[in-house]
């Protein structure tokens, strides 16, 4: 009872939140949109669309030409998925959407990247995004092109109600109980997925996570609650696993083995406020981890016209 009446507030919150900055959010025009600032420590690294990625073998043709899963318009960017439901809490199967890069994988498989959504849209609106979508979907979809262009496979949870919710990470009582939480055990039965082959031949031992809003959160948590499984994380527009939009406490202390994080946003972001984010950068920064940090300066609460490019440059930095 206590669990439903909390996820009624958090859902009436976001939907006022949503409500009150349609006006602000600023969806950039495929190919266009204020250039981003990048501060704080550690590059990017080399590397892009059609890269061979951590571990391996892109998508290449003749000439150096790159050939794709995705098809790119000025209106939509459309990748094909599959899509997979496994065990989850109490047997209560979740779908996994997922895709692997064209041609042959690595001896070991393809490189993993976990993908989270934001709140109250599932997966499949990742996959395909529409230029004039909500929260800069294209450039999503546009990054999970460039991904599998670069040979990293991408794996795509559902939140709970087929996608049309949020991730347990920051509800209580989960957020400080996170082995009592639904979507612990849906993490649990993805990972021996992942090692059992069930979303094609995958290297377990080279994952990396992504995500934003709601799914920002949850790509902290692979940090705190799951160490040494991940190579990189990119944060999009979220801060701190247990954070909730402005309310935001850091711990005094991080995870020894905090995995390198690219954290993306946009400063004019009002459902996530920039602070947030910096807070969680600062501390990081303090401790000694390898972080980097792009703000697009005029955007909202939308994934960044360069996170394509700076996600798979940011895994390829950390094979």
């Amino acid at each position: 009872m206590v669990r439903d009446s909390w996820r009624f507030v958090m859902a009436a919150w976001a939907s006022l939140v949503v409500v009150a900055s349609g006006c602000n959010i600023d969806i950039e025009p495929p190919g266009d949109g204020t250039q981003p600032t990048s501060t704080s420590g550690g590059a990017a690294g080399s590397g892009g669309a059609g890269g061979a990625g951590a571990g391996g073998a892109g998508a290449g043709g003749a000439g150096g030409e790159v050939s794709s899963r995705c098809i790119v318009s000025s209106e939509e960017v459309a990748c094909p998925y599959e899509k997979q439901s496994v065990p989850a809490q109490a047997g209560i199967p979740r779908d996994v959407f997922w895709q692997v890069p064209l041609g042959a994988p690595p001896a070991d498989g393809f490189p993993v990247v976990l993908l989270f959504q934001g709140s109250f849209y599932g997966p499949a609106l990742m996959f395909e995004g529409a230029a004039d979508g909500p929260h800069g979907v294209y450039h999503l979809a546009l990054t999970i092109k460039r991904l599998l262009d670069a040979g990293y496979a991408v794996v795509a949870p559902a939140a709970h109600a087929e996608g049309t919710t949020f991730w347990d990470t920051n509800v209580p009582p989960f957020s400080v109980a996170w082995s009592t939480a639904p979507d612990h055990a849906f993490m649990l039965s993805i990972f021996e997925s992942i090692s059992a082959g069930l979303f094609g031949p995958l290297d377990a031992s080279h994952m990396y996570a992504t995500g934003i809003s709601s799914g920002g959160y949850m790509t902290s948590r692979m940090a705190v609650s799951y160490p040494g499984k991940f190579r990189a994380l990119a944060i999009h527009s979220a801060s701190y696993a247990t954070c909730s939009g402005p309310l935001c406490t850091i711990p005094d202390a991080l995870p020894d083995d905090h995995p390198p994080t690219l954290f993306l946003h946009g400063e004019a972001d009002l459902v996530v406020p920039i602070g947030t984010m910096e807070a969680y950068d600062a501390r990081l920064v303090a401790e000694g981890k390898e972080t980097r940090v792009v703000v697009a300066p005029s955007v909202g609460h939308d994934w960044l016209a360069a996170g394509p490019d700076e996600v798979v440059a940011w895994f390829d930095a950390h094979p």
